[in-house]
C-alpha cells in the first residue's frame, strides 16, 4: 500500500526588490498626503510646516548692502517636521536609485552577496556625497567663503541663515535620519548594523551640533571637505568591484584622507580656538543664540579632535589590513633546497631528484604538490642494471 507524503506548502518568500518597492510605495503615499494638503485651506496650515522652511525674517534693504530686501531664516522646533518630510523624500530617492541604477548593474555584474551589499552602499553614498559637494561648493562661492575665510568666525553668532544654507542643513539631517529605516529596508546584516549606527550617529551629532550652536559656516566648510574625500573612496570602491586590478583611486584617497584630517583640525582650531576666543561678546545667551563661552569651545574642539583621531585609527587599521593581504597574495612559496651529501652516487641521485621536483613543481605550481616517478628513481635504475 503506497503511503502518500504530506505536501508541505512553504509560504512565498518575498524578494528584496519587492520589499523595497513596497516600502517605497507606502512612503510615497505618505509624502503625497502632505503635498495634497497644501491644496486645501483647512489642511494647508499644517502641511506647510512639513513642506516649506519655517522661521523666516525679512531684513530691509540698505544702500550699502543691497537694493532688495533679504530673506533670512533661523532654526526652531518646527524644523523637526520639515526634517521628517524630507526624510520621506530621501527614502523615495534612495529607492529610485536602487531600482533603476544599482539593481540593473548588479544583475549584469553578478556580484556575490558581500560585494552586492558593499556595492549598493558605495553607490548610494557616492551619489549623495557628489550632490552634497556640488551644492555646498555653490553656497561657499555664492557667499564669498573662499575669498574671505574670516567669515567663519566673524560676526558670531551666525543665527540668521540664507535659504540655501538652511535648506542644506535640513537636507543633511533628513538624509542621515533616513539611514535608520534603510537598515531595515535594505535587510542589513546583524554584524554590519553596529558599524552603520556608529557613523550615522557621528554624522547626526556633528551636523546637528553645528546647526544648533550657530556654527553653520564652519560646519559647511568641514562637510564639503569631508564629503569630497569620502566620495573618492566610494567611487574608487565602485571601480574596484568592476575591475579588481584598479588600485590607483585608493592611493589617491589615502593621501587626501590624511590631508583632510589635517585641514579639519587646522580650520577648527583657527575658528574656535583663535577666532571665537578673541571675540568681544563671550556671554552665554540663548535668546540671541550666542554659545561663545569657554566650556562650549572646549567641548566643540574635543569632539572634533576625538572624531578625527577615531577616523585616523580606523584608517590605519584599514591600510595595515590591505598591506597584509597584498603582501600575503604576492609572497611566493619558497622551497628549501635539500642538503647535499658527499659521494658520487649520492650527488647523482640528488641531482636527479631535484630535476624531478622542479619538473613536478612546474606542472603543479598551482597547488604546490610535488610528485616523483618511482620507475625513474636511482634504486630502480640500479636494480635494472643488475
Amino acid at each position: 500500500m503506497a503511503i502518500r507524503k504530506k505536501s508541505s506548502k512553504n509560504p512565498p518568500v518575498l524578494s528584496h526588490e519587492f520589499v523595497l518597492q513596497n516600502h517605497a510605495d507606502i512612503v510615497s503615499c505618505v509624502a503625497m498626503v502632505f503635498l495634497l494638503g497644501l491644496m486645501f485651506e483647512i489642511t494647508a496650515k499644517v502641511s506647510i510646516i512639513f513642506v516649506t522652511l519655517q522661521y523666516n525674517v525679512t531684513l530691509p534693504a540698505t544702500e550699502e548692502q543691497a537694493t532688495e530686501s533679504a530673506f533670512l531664516y533661523y532654526y526652531g522646533i518646527k524644523d523637526l517636521a520639515t526634517v521628517f518630510f524630507y526624510m520621506l523624500v530621501a527614502i523615495i530617492i534612495h529607492a529610485i536609485i536602487q531600482e533603476y541604477v544599482l539593481d540593473k548593474i548588479n544583475r549584469r555584474m553578478h556580484f556575490s552577496k558581500t560585494k552586492h551589499s558593499k556595492f549598493n552602499e558605495s553607490g548610494q553614498l557616492s551619489a549623495f556625497y557628489l550632490f552634497s559637494c556640488i551644492w555646498g561648493t555653490f553656497i561657499l562661492v555664492s557667499e564669498n567663503y573662499i575669498s574671505d575665510p574670516t567669515i567663519l568666525w566673524r560676526a558670531y553668532p551666525h543665527n540668521l541663515m540664507t535659504f540655501q544654507m538652511k535648506f542644506f542643513y535640513i537636507s543633511q539631517l533628513a538624509y542621515w535620519f533616513h539611514a535608520f529605516p534603510e537598515l531595515y529596508f535594505q535587510k542589513t546584516k546583524k554584524e554590519d548594523i553596529p558599524r552603520q549606527l556608529v557613523y550615522i550617529g557621528l554624522y547626526l551629532f556633528h551636523i546637528a551640533g553645528a546647526y544648533l550652536l550657530n556654527l553653520n559656516h564652519l560646519g559647511l566648510v568641514l562637510l564639503v571637505l569631508h564629503y569630497f574625500v569620502e566620495f573618492l573612496f566610494h567611487i574608487s570602491r565602485l571601480f574596484y568591484f568592476s575591475d579588481e586590478k584598479y588600485q590607483k583611486g585608493f592611493s589617491l584617497w589615502a593621501v587626501l584622507f590624511v590631508l583632510g584630517r589635517l585641514l579639519t583640525l587646522i580650520l577648527s582650531v583657527l575658528t574656535v580656538g583663535f577666532g571665537l576666543a578673541r571675540a568681544e561678546n563671550q556671554k552665554l545667551d540663548f535668546s540671541t543664540g550666542n554659545f561663545n563661552v569657554l566650556a562650549v569651545r572646549i567641548a566643540v574642539l574635543a569632539s572634533i579632535c576625538i572624531t578625527q583621531a577615531f577616523m585616523m585609527w580606523k584608517f590605519i587599521n584599514f591600510q595595515l589590513r590591505r598591506w597584509r593581504e597584498h603582501s600575503a597574495f604576492q609572497a611566493p612559496a619558497v622551497k628549501k633546497k635539500p642538503p647535499v651529501t658527499k659521494g658520487r652516487s649520492s650527488r647523482k641521485g640528488t641531482g636527479h631528484q631535484l630535476f624531478l621536483r622542479t619538473f613536478s613543481l612546474t606542472e603543479n605550481g598551482v597547488n604546490g604538490t610535488v610528485t616523483s616517478n618511482g620507475a625513474d628513481s636511482p634504486r630502480n635504475r640500479k636494480e635494472k642494471s643488475s
